[in-house]
């Protein structure tokens, strides 16, 4: 159970950093740089995992390929910068996350690692409609937003109708400006 709450809460924070918005596009180069390290780290976490026998190492194997395709998918994310691409991060982390946990139930058994495998499926589900929701809210607002700029745009072009000349011309211009048009 611990488990799934750890789970629940990484996927929380993921949701977190992605509709806040605040992530900021990358270059090609440091989108490049991250993604090498992201497989760096992924072989020297894969390589301590040798030394772990039966599911232990399974676990840790998919620990390992999990983080990275976290990493991956996060540094695709802030490249591409769009609310599409975070879904996608998002997503990609649930899903990364439910092939831990479901390693982790492997070492239970009977009903247990049933409903183990079922917690851990119901958390990845939540996870990838809540990613889902998220975008499908950012796109809402940024398309609301738009829409009020476009209109917003029309008021102050026809406030121009009313003057004449060079002040109407400096009018249309500082209002195309403003609200980039």
């Amino acid at each position: 159970m611990r488990n799934i709450q750890m789970l629940v809460s990484a996927v929380a924070t993921s949701l977190f950093l992605m509709a806040s918005g605040t992530a900021s596009a990358t270059t090609k180069a440091e989108y490049n740089a991250a993604k090498d390290k992201a497989k760096a780290e992924y072989k020297i976490a894969d390589d301590k995992c040798g030394s772990l026998a039966s599911n232990a190492k399974d676990i840790c194997k998919a620990e390992a390929k999990g983080a990275r395709k976290k990493a991956d998918a996060n540094a695709e994310a802030e490249y591409k910068n769009t609310p599409k691409a975070r879904q996608d991060a998002a997503i990609t982390a649930a899903d990364a996350d439910y092939d831990v946990a479901k390693e982790k139930c492997d070492d239970k058994a009977g009903n247990d690692k049933d409903v183990c495998v079922k917690e851990a499926k119901a958390v990845q589900t939540k996870a990838r409609g809540d990613a889902k929701a998220m975008q499908k809210s950012t796109t809402a607002r940024n398309d609301a937003a738009e829409d009020t700029r476009d209109a917003k745009y029309k008021v102050a072009m026809e406030k121009c109708d009313g003057l004449a000349g060079d002040a109407k011309d400096g009018c249309q211009k500082s209002a195309k400006a403003k609200y980039g048009k």
